[in-house]
């Protein structure tokens, strides 16, 4: 049975948060299923732009310039809103939902209008796994981290 559970907070923008799984089970992983981003102030009064990274990697990926080339990306998530008709609202959001975590994450957030902070959700599924799946998943994961 499938387990999901959720992590959110709120960031400054520019800045990062860790992810913490160093308590993770033996013969368990997670998997990024959702990432959300929600601004923190004059919401529905003023214009908006979110950026938010997560990534395995040793040092955070500015979310303002993704590389989906970077094996350690593994989530990406844009918001838009204005009250201006000729900047159309809306969101985007890409996640490798195949890459079976086993260590920390690195977050990142950014709002370039006003440099508020940034509401964040990511909700993560365990994935059980065998022997030579957990070493592998910890090997991959540990090769990312150590670039």
């Amino acid at each position: 049975m499938k387990k999901d559970f959720v992590m959110r907070g709120q960031t400054a923008s520019g800045q990062t948060e860790v992810l913490n799984f160093s308590g993770f089970k033996p013969g368990m992983a997670y998997r990024l299923t959702e990432f959300e981003l929600y601004p923190s102030t004059g919401i529905g009064s003023s214009s908006i732009e979110l950026m938010g990274t997560i990534t395995a990697g040793k040092i955070a990926v500015a979310p303002s310039d993704p590389n989906f080339n970077n094996e350690g990306l593994i989530g990406t998530c844009q918001q838009t809103a204005s009250s201006n008709p000729a900047y159309p609202s809306g969101s985007n959001t890409v996640i490798n939902d195949t890459f079976l975590i086993t260590q920390n994450l690195i977050l990142m957030v950014l709002e370039t209008n006003n440099g508020d902070p940034v509401n964040w959700q990511c909700r993560f599924e365990s994935v059980k796994m065998t022997g030579p799946e957990e070493a592998v998943a910890n090997y991959r994961q540990f090769t990312i981290s150590d670039e």
